[in-house]
């Protein structure tokens, strides 16, 4: 799976192996959109879960595909789409056909911070509106808020809550402020304040509080990032950094899928 060098010219890459599968390229579509446990998969797709289980095994071993443990149900697990290593894996594959079609691909992967795409790629159109939630609303939703709304810039009206806030977390403050984003005076928020509402993105962050997540008017598109809470890591500020991270890439690629 991992490159093109030295492979024999007349076997298709593994990625159009593993993503040309159509039970797999469903799984690979529906993951694009947003987090799902297997229960969920089996039941969009319409297959039995040993199935489904078994190409989430292939997508997995591809490197396409990865799972967390649920932090609201240890027996159940979130499964993700790796939309850089896809990318990274489609120019390999462009590259692989002729050379010429890497430097043709349209967008980069992963989405560069300062090339994510802003207020010009959605001009015109009328505001985005996203709503982050997690239970505390003291560190991922705050992250994902700020993130948004400095990537986003004035083609997004993007807030966040939690379903029981606390206090917003030091590090949250101090990781934030390595991306040159102060977030020192803001503070966590109910999910009731928003009931009434309507949002075009609900984006829930954390496995417990999609459990128990209301509805909103509209109604808005609903997406699941399974990111656990740096706030319990014992990596301390370490998790802060990752999950930091990972949101912005998430969010990077959230906004080329606004653009469009």
């Amino acid at each position: 799976m991992g490159g093109v060098t030295g492979r024999d010219e007349h076997v298709p890459p593994g990625f159009l192996r593993l993503a040309g599968h159509p039970l797999r390229w469903r799984l690979l579509h529906e993951l694009a959109r947003s987090d799902r446990q297997v229960r969920e998969l089996t039941g969009r797709l319409g297959q039995p879960q040993s199935l489904v289980s078994y190409h989430l095994g292939q997508l997995r071993a591809g490197g396409l595909v990865s799972a967390r443990r649920s932090s609201a149900d240890g027996r159940d697990a979130y499964y993700r789409i790796e939309l850089a290593r896809c990318g990274e894996l489609l120019a390999e594959t462009g590259r692989a056909l002729h050379p010429g079609l890497v430097t043709a691909l349209p967008l980069q992967f992963p989405l560069p911070p300062e090339s994510a795409p802003g207020p010009a790629r959605v001009r015109g159109r009328v505001r985005v509106r996203v709503l982050f939630l997690c239970t505390g609303n003291s560190a991922r939703s705050q992250l994902a808020e700020a993130l948004l709304a400095e990537l986003g810039g004035d083609a997004v009206e993007v807030a966040s809550a939690g379903s029981r806030p606390k206090e917003l977390h030091p590090d949250a403050v101090l990781v934030m402020r390595e991306h040159g984003i102060d977030i020192s005076g803001r503070r966590a928020k109910h999910l009731d304040e928003f009931t009434g509402r309507r949002f075009d993105y609900v984006i829930t962050l954390c496995d417990r509080v999609r459990e128990v997540c209301p509805e909103f008017p509209g109604p808005p598109q609903a997406v699941h990032w399974s990111i656990a809470d740096p706030s319990g890591d014992p990596d301390g500020y370490d998790a802060f950094r990752r999950v930091a991270d990972e949101l912005r890439t998430r969010i990077g690629f959230l906004l080329a899928q606004l653009g469009t």
